[in-house]
């Protein structure tokens, strides 16, 4: 998973990651290496930001 420079830096997306491997990288947010890649964060992104 990656999070695209589309990122707006909202947050909804640390809310719903099950291992919190989502954190703010600079002006966005980044996704680390404790991700499981289980997608719950591509169904919260309201851009889109998040891909595989």
């Amino acid at each position: 998973m990656k999070i695209t420079d589309e990122c707006i830096s909202c947050g909804a997306c640390v809310d719903t990651c099950p291992v919190t491997a989502i954190v703010e990288s600079g002006d966005k947010y980044a996704i680390n290496e404790d991700c499981t890649e289980c997608g719950a964060c591509v169904d919260s992104c309201p851009v889109s930001a998040i891909v595989e």
